[in-house]
């Protein structure tokens, strides 16, 4: 099945939690303080795969969580960091965030990798809280809890070349005549259900051509495939327009052609400003010449390439035609976009460990009064002192005990309590 869109929950791992810890060897029951620091969480990583063609994996399962950091061991051992989760995708694939629709990222080149969401920080274990004043801290950091996010992969397919034109006009004969591609190939219509991809090789030139298929009248509004498949034309440098010449289908050539057209630029995203070559397929239909003298007049100087690809008749014309067009265009880029990146929410949260008449004050809120206090400023102080007061952690200290003989640690700086 050929998906090229698909909505996943992703979450990064949680960081480890830090343990407390004492030491213990014979001869010294209870020795100084050795926990160590939880584990990272593993980060969630998209990379580009040029194997993949479809989003299809993400179809069926639509939930992604890295592995946890553990936590940490005694004798100041670290714990093991989580194991990364790596989400390989087609490329030409579009990461957004669901709920913004910002882009995250565009996955154009082979091997691009891209971290969306980085792991959860371990936390610190009682180690890592000892002073001068304060020789066996009895408490420990837990690790960051992360968010889960929601993502939209949208595929857009990458080709130097798209096939274009109305059902069973011989799109998929002639791709896989001018490549070693094996479309699936019937008289009907829509008998190609998703883009195909082929390499043509021209003495010591390469392409790529992507047949698109699902472009009728009304393609742009709905009608047929052509929403689904649309999107795929904006990532090709050149059009090869295919309108079947005899008319066996009971349709003007010339009509096909213009109404082809105006779907084009009705989609908009620039595809209508693509170069086109014109191929008029199934040359070797009755009245063909006729038919074809026609619409060479209507469509005025532009190039017609008549062609038979079903017995291989005008495909040598159209690949030195195509690469001589390829030459003049600019190679494919990345799209252009102002990228997107999850932070970390700055909660001001707060918690007070208490040891015996230490009391010490950890969380987000402390990170930001180590960034914005100066403390050999007055006013700078007076400050931190309402926020302590605003936020409710004077009130708490009080209701945990503290007295004016009690230590306030913030930010690896000592305070004295003053009620």
């Amino acid at each position: 099945m050929f998906i090229d869109r698909a909505s996943i929950t992703i979450k990064s791992g949680d960081g480890g939690n830090g343990i407390t810890s004492f030491i213990h060897y014979k001869g010294k029951v209870s020795g100084g303080p050795d926990g160590g620091d939880g584990g990272k969480g593993g980060d969630i990583i998209f990379v580009a795969d040029k194997h993949l063609s479809s989003l299809a994996d993400y179809y069926y399962k639509t939930k992604y969580v890295a592995e946890n950091g553990s936590s940490g061991e005694p004798k100041n051992c670290y714990g093991k960091a989580g194991s990364d989760l790596v989400l390989k995708v087609p490329l030409g694939t579009i990461i957004k965030d669901k709920e913004t629709g910002n882009i995250i990222a565009d996955m154009f080149t082979d091997g691009q990798s891209k971290i969306v969401l980085y792991g959860g920080e371990g936390g610190k274990g009682n180690a890592k809280f000892t002073s001068a004043r304060r020789h066996a801290p009895h408490f420990s950091q837990t690790g960051e809890k992360t968010e889960t996010k929601k993502v939209l992969l949208e595929l857009k397919t990458i080709a130097d070349v798209g096939l274009v034109g109305f059902p069973n006009v011989g799109k998929s004969t002639l791709l896989s005549v001018m490549t070693k591609a094996r479309p699936k190939i019937a008289n009907y219509h829509f008998t190609t259900l998703s883009p195909n991809l082929g390499v043509c090789e021209f003495y010591d030139k390469q392409f790529t051509i992507a047949d698109i298929p699902g472009l009728i009248e009304g393609a742009s509004e709905g009608a047929g495939l052509g929403t689904e498949f649309l999107r795929h034309i904006e990532r090709t440098r050149m059009l090869v327009h295919v309108v079947d010449i005899s008319g066996e289908e009971g349709r003007d050539p010339y009509d096909d052609y213009l109404k082809i057209n105006e779907e084009l630029s009705k989609y908009g995203n620039g595809v209508k400003n693509l170069k086109q070559v014109i191929v008029a397929n199934k040359i070797d239909g009755f009245e063909a010449d006729k038919k074809l003298a026609e619409f060479k007049k209507k469509v005025g100087k532009k190039k017609v390439i008549p062609m038979s690809a079903i017995i291989g008749e005008g495909i040598d014309e159209l690949k030195k035609t195509v690469v001589d067009v390829l030459n003049k265009l600019p190679p494919l880029k990345p799209m252009e976009f102002e990228e997107f990146n999850y932070v970390k929410p700055e909660r001001l949260d707060w918690e007070i460990l208490k040891e015996g008449e230490t009391y010490v004050i950890v969380g987000t809120l402390v990170d930001v009064l180590k960034r914005n206090v100066v403390l050999d400023d007055m006013n700078s102080l007076a400050y931190m002192q309402k926020v302590l007061r605003d936020r409710g952690i004077i009130k708490e200290l009080r209701k945990m005990g503290a007295t004016e003989k009690s230590t306030v640690i913030i930010g690896g700086e000592e305070f004295e309590f003053i009620d």
